[in-house]
């Protein structure tokens, strides 16, 4: 009995060891998707990072619960957006409460005055902001990240002709909302 309780630690060690080793694996190869998939929702860099490290912890300290290790990835996405929305919540109260207001880091490009440039860039977010939960991330991993359908179908936890669907829609009421700016 002595001998099997001092192989014990050892024994889960390497089963935690393992854990860590799939874990950093599955990391590695999804380590941009939860900064993009913050930053999509925050649109603010150092949000972004802040909320991607939490998720990273988060996920650590979940990953032993994880059924399906294949669907990592879309775990990781809805942990992630579930924290970059709660943060916008957050972040939105404290400038309520402040009564500031947040501004987009202003924009400059060749292609014309940069306050136009700004101002229009304004008028987009507010558009995708106002989308519904359900069309706004399709519509940013599929339009701003470049995911295909398939990718964001995984990603969601969604069929394809859902995604498919839920762009279409989103794509409608963007038109609708940004009609005036043609």
């Amino acid at each position: 009995m002595q001998e099997y309780i001092h192989r014990l630690p050892g024994a889960l060690t390497g089963v935690a060891d393992e854990l860590d080793r799939e874990f950093e694996r599955l990391l590695v190869e999804s380590s941009t998707l939860a900064f993009r998939v913050a930053y999509g929702v925050l649109r603010q860099r150092e949000d972004a990072e802040d909320v991607a490290q939490d998720a990273f912890i988060k996920a650590h300290r979940n990953f032993r619960r994880l059924r399906d290790r294949t669907r990592f990835r879309a775990w990781l996405v809805r942990l992630t957006w579930r924290l970059a929305l709660d943060r916008q919540r957050t972040n939105r109260r404290r400038a309520h409460r402040d009564t500031e207001h947040s501004r987009l880091v202003p924009m400059t490009t060749p292609q014309g005055d940069p306050a136009v440039v700004n101002e229009r860039v304004n008028h987009v977010w507010r558009a995708i902001d106002a989308l519904p939960e359900k069309l706004r991330l399709p519509l940013v991993l599929f339009g701003i990240e470049g995911h295909d359908i398939g990718e964001v179908s995984r990603l969601l936890g969604l069929p394809e002709g859902t995604v498919k669907s839920r762009l279409f829609y989103a794509r409608e009421r963007m038109k609708e909302s940004l009609k005036w700016m043609t």
